[in-house]
């Protein structure tokens, strides 16, 4: 559906960036935090005078889930003054970092193994940190008069994890890093290359810069050495040389993409990634063209869906794993986030999809590990137009493959890596569609 709107007044940004980091030997992805490499952050703007308040919000965590993400945006909500379906909340999914889903960690603590994976007490002591600098972003909201778009080609980044053999099936697994002289060699494969950079003006001051490109964001990792990685790197840069102008990143369609290409896994390579993604931050900054920005431009739209469960998440044997003092902790987690995204499904709650139009550009909030090709079939809906996507929403539905993917095999779509089912394609695909009209 498309959100009601009261009428337009004047349109005014509100800015917030509030630290998130976690305290060492909290969990985060692999590991307990060891050593803080460089801090992470949540960071967003609040949109003022299009119909009640508009809260775009990304954190430097793997993931938000279910009761995570419901948490997250209801906390904001009364915050900005809003409701929860006009608040979006988005990871950019760096993997030492840590993860959230409440419900997840209950059920994880029941068997004895709270505070493992999750730490809730330190989630929920930043979610109220982010709601108290929504509320003062809120009430220190400055005028918007013009909008900026621009775009550019990322050089030697992103390259598709799955590549195939000449049977259609994944031949050969490229993830965030590789040595493998065959999987360097072969072609990019499925990317979107462009980044897209939104940015918002006081007059001639800009007030914040937005940027989306897809790409899972890792160069080494698993030894809990917290980390924003080479997107928060190149983010962090950024922001330096435009002083009092926030940075804010959303990662894209990421699922089935990533550095392995151009990455060898070794320390080197994170600044040159993160050097490489400034640059196109750099560019697409400087071709930026603006245009008068006026409430009446802008339209909160949202839909929500319920997406198919995957045939493998079924309660019994989840709840077998989940017991099984002999399973591995990470199956053990695997099984509570699960059981969590059952327990929801099955209680009919659905998974809210969303796009923001500022005039001509068009940005998506999407949920879960999408595919590129989903980034690249929103685009092909409005080919004349700006349109940009952010994914890693809720992060419960794991990764979100399309319908083909699932018969080619492949890390992403396993019944480990992935919560739905393959007919999940036609209801994203139908989701957009409905909110790119």
């Amino acid at each position: 559906m498309h959100a009601a709107e009261t009428s337009p007044g004047p349109l005014r940004l509100g800015r917030f960036e509030v630290d998130a980091t976690p305290p060492l030997q909290s969990p985060v992805a692999y590991a307990p935090a060891r050593s803080i490499t460089d801090p992470l952050s949540a960071r967003g703007v609040v949109l003022i005078g299009a119909g009640q308040p508009i809260v775009l919000c990304a954190v430097d965590w793997i993931g938000i889930g279910g009761s995570g993400q419901a948490a997250w945006k209801a906390r904001l909500a009364t915050a900005a003054g809003t409701t929860p379906d006009r608040v979006s909340v988005h990871t950019l999914h760096q993997h030492d970092a840590p993860r959230c889903d409440f419900r997840a960690e209950e059920l994880l603590a029941g068997h004895g193994l709270g505070q493992t994976r999750f730490d809730s007490s330190f989630a929920t002591g930043v979610i109220e940190n982010v709601a108290r600098a929504v509320k003062q972003a809120t009430a220190d909201a400055r005028p918007v008069t013009h909008l900026g778009l621009g775009t550019s080609v990322v050089d030697r980044v992103a390259s598709n994890r799955r590549i195939l053999g000449p049977d259609g099936k994944v031949k050969l697994v490229r993830m965030s890093s590789t040595k493998n002289p065959e999987a360097i060699a072969a072609p990019e494969g499925t990317i979107d290359p462009v980044l897209k950079l939104v940015s918002f003006w006081n007059g001639e001051q800009p007030l914040a810069v937005v940027t989306y490109f897809a790409c899972h964001p890792q160069s080494y990792y698993g030894k809990g050495d917290v980390t924003s990685e080479w997107v928060g790197l190149a983010r962090n840069q950024r922001q330096q040389t435009l002083p009092g102008v926030l940075h804010v990143h959303f990662n894209g369609a990421g699922g089935n993409v990533a550095a392995g290409k151009y990455n060898d896994g070794t320390p080197e390579r994170r600044p040159e990634l993160a050097g490489r993604l400034a640059d196109a931050m750099r560019r697409a900054w400087d071709g930026t063209t603006r245009s008068p920005l006026q409430a009446s431009d802008i339209e909160w739209r949202t839909r929500s869906v319920a997406l198919p469960l995957g045939a493998h998440i079924k309660a019994a044997p989840l709840e077998a794993a989940l017991a099984d003092s002999m399973k591995t902790p990470a199956e053990r987690l695997n099984a509570a986030t699960k059981l969590a995204w059952l327990e929801r499904t099955s209680s009919g709650e659905p998974v809210q999809l969303a796009c923001l139009r500022l005039k001509e550009a068009w940005i998506l909030h999407m949920p879960g590990e999408l595919f590129v090709e989903y980034q690249l079939a929103a685009q092909a809906m409005r080919p004349k137009s700006f349109v940009a996507m952010a994914a890693y929403g809720d992060y419960s539905p794991g990764y979100i493959g399309t319908a083909i993917a699932y018969t080619q095999g492949g890390y992403e779509t396993e019944p480990r890596s992935s919560n739905v089912a393959p007919e999940v394609e036609q209801v994203l695909m139908d989701g957009m569609r409905e909110l790119l009209k």
